[in-house]
């Protein structure tokens, strides 16, 4: 349960439910806007997971970087959450974004593998690599989490649902706070990454079939509302504006730089919309090459 004696005037049961500290509007709206912007990134998946069963051709219309970025920033953010010793919401919410990410994944190498009819490819041998890694870091992580009950490791990332230990008087970049930026950074770092190859990928095909824009619409709504949500929130007693912003730039710059990206892959969509081959000349072209090779 939080407790009300470093936020005076404060909300009992927000503190008791996110551990946040609510006094006005401004908190409440906050709050309400990063609850939503959760909403929109775990119901960002649901279309691409659609639109790949009904297409088939996944393994083209997606870039496996971007899979693989989207998947690193999420394990951060998992990580992050662990070593925090976060709330058991925000850790929800981290272990879902991993799971969504490994079945989109799971369709991705499918598809390649049947459409292709051949051994796996490089990047697919990548991917396999990246996920062990992956699991066995987390599962190393979930084992010292138990322990973790002093001086937790502060990961201020995309949830602003994080249990917030900063003590009046303390200095403006602590360790702790050194080691969440870093991570909130190479977390950022791997989200705008990740778009680049997409990018790529829509523009060397000429053609966004295969790729759900809600997924994009929906996570460029997640990042516009989890950056109001940072914006809009007070700073903690005793610092100010600027500082604030200071502390969490690599978050705001991570979800306003995707969602600059995104709004670039959207133009796509629009530019791409006519002359596109259809759904039905994507998979001729995929069983003629099968055919030749």
């Amino acid at each position: 349960p939080g407790n009300l004696s470093a936020c005076p005037n404060g909300s009992q049961w927000v503190m008791d439910v996110f551990n946040e500290c609510a006094q006005d509007g401004r908190d409440y709206a906050s709050i309400s806007l990063g609850l939503v912007s959760i909403v929109c990134f775990a119901a960002a998946s649901f279309p691409q997971f659609y639109q790949a069963c009904k297409t088939g051709i996944m393994d083209r219309a997606l870039s496996i970087y971007f899979l693989l970025g989207w998947l690193g920033g999420d394990l951060l953010n998992l990580i992050g959450s662990f070593l925090a010793d976060q709330l058991p919401l925000q850790v929800y919410t981290a272990v879902y974004y991993v799971l969504a990410d490994l079945v989109m994944l799971s369709l991705y190498c499918y598809y390649k593998v049947k459409n292709q009819g051949g051994g796996f490819t490089a990047p697919i041998n990548a991917a396999f690599v990246f996920l062990s890694l992956g699991t066995l870091s987390t599962i190393s992580f979930l084992g010292r989490g138990a322990d973790v009950t002093q001086d937790p490791v502060m990961f201020k990332g995309r949830s602003l649902l994080s249990a917030h230990v900063d003590e009046l008087g303390s200095k403006p970049f602590s360790k702790s706070e050194i080691i969440g930026f870093t991570i909130g950074s190479i977390s950022s770092v791997l989200y705008l990454c990740s778009r680049v190859p997409q990018i790529y990928t829509n523009y060397k095909r000429k053609s966004t079939v295969g790729v759900s824009y809600s997924l994009f619409a929906l996570v460029m709504l997640g990042n516009s509302l989890y950056g109001l949500s940072v914006l809009l929130k007070n700073p903690e007693p005793g610092q100010g504006e600027g500082d604030y912003v200071l502390h969490h730039l690599p978050w705001l710059v991570g979800s306003l730089g995707v969602l600059s990206l995104d709004v670039v892959i959207s133009f796509q969509f629009l530019a791409y919309r006519r002359g596109r081959p259809s759904i039905h000349e994507e998979r001729d072209a995929l069983l003629g090459e099968q055919g030749d090779s």
